[in-house]
């Protein structure tokens, strides 16, 4: 904890800034959905506040655990990136199938426990009906709307404006999704992205989607909320220091990642000075070369992507708007053999 909060230190005393004023304006137009078997409000009648539970129940489980809104937000990202958003990866293993979270790439995913919490407040009410694929879906919807500053942000008040409690955009998400039958680790293993994945693999994998390069580099953008792992940056850092890296920031990194065997640092890093908040930090950041991953920061040198994340980083709203469209092309990739209601999150229905 004690080196944690130094790094958050050091990250504050080479880039506290001050918060972008500029107008948020919440994004209300819709991507286009790659299922006409999804609409807003699909829950109307046979469950009509579905979604004002799963709110209701991720508020309450946000004060208890202020980081796992970034948890949701990427676990919603692998779940549709595999065989569409049909909730394949919280499948435990069984003699069919094996688990999609025994796959490297889904290293650190985390708060499973949270979906499990949302489906039992709404079996209570609605049993049976709503499904865990759109749970993920509004979790992560709901997480970038609630994540505020933590209270470590008030111990640097220097860098705080009015306008810091703010969240993310309130995005309309589409529901009606249904549940796998199984899990596909294979495909995990092969598609999911990495934090050294190339440009050419991300935004190809994106446009198979229907996402463009700009709402592609939005969907980047998440990762301004939580934290990294040394696992993930060491390869920047040793035997000697990724030249597209702030040299202060490298020292402040090497401090928590002091080996370049990655098993011997087991220190979690702070993906932004802004880590509780949805904004566009990352991408002012991005700018001054103090991103952890090396995919992020070939996104800020890549001619295709800078174009954008400049203009993210001086426009916020920009961003909400862009980020919005594209996470809801995101999540509206579905998966046709998916056919159930799962009681259980974890298991498919006997």
């Amino acid at each position: 904890m004690a080196s944690f909060a130094l790094l958050l230190l050091l990250l504050l005393a080479i880039s506290c800034r001050a918060v972008d004023q500029e107008s948020s304006p919440r994004a209300q137009a819709l991507g286009n959905s790659t299922s006409t078997s999804l609409r807003l409000g699909y829950y109307g009648s046979s469950c009509p506040n579905a979604e004002t539970i799963v709110r209701q129940t991720l508020m309450t489980l946000l004060m208890q655990d202020p980081t796992a809104g970034a948890a949701l937000l990427r676990l919603a990202f692998h779940d549709c990136d595999v065989m569409g958003c049909d909730a394949s990866i919280i499948l435990d293993s069984t003699a069919q199938f094996q688990s999609e979270l025994e796959s490297p790439k889904n290293f650190g995913i985390r708060r499973v426990d949270f979906i499990d919490r949302i489906k039992a407040s709404l079996e209570g009410s609605c049993p049976r009906t709503v499904s865990c694929a759109d749970i993920i879906a509004l979790a992560a919807r709901d997480s970038i709307l609630l994540v505020r500053r933590s209270f470590l942000s008030s111990l640097f008040f220097v860098c705080l404006s009015e306008n810091l409690q703010a969240g993310g955009p309130n995005i309309p998400v589409l529901t009606g999704r249904k549940d796998s039958t199984r899990a596909d680790l294979a495909t995990a293993n092969r598609k999911l992205a990495t934090a050294t994945s190339s440009v050419e693999e991300i935004l190809q994998d994106f446009a198979s989607m229907g996402i463009n390069p700009q709402e592609a580099v939005s969907l980047l953008g998440a990762h301004t909320l939580g934290v990294g792992h040394c696992l993930s940056v060491v390869n920047r850092l040793y035997p000697s220091v990724d030249t597209k890296m702030d040299l202060m920031y490298s020292m402040a990194l090497r401090v928590l990642c002091p080996s370049p065997k990655f098993y011997l640092n087991i220190t979690a890093i702070p993906n932004d000075s802004t880590m509780f908040r949805f904004d566009n930090m990352f991408f002012k950041d991005a700018a001054s070369r103090r991103v952890l991953f090396a995919l992020d920061a070939a996104v800020q040198s890549d001619p295709r992507t800078s174009i954008y994340t400049s203009k993210f980083a001086q426009n916020q709203g920009l961003f909400f708007d862009t980020f919005s469209r594209a996470f809801v092309k995101l999540t509206s990739v579905v998966n046709s053999e998916a056919t159930q209601v799962r009681s259980n999150c974890r298991a498919i229905n006997s």
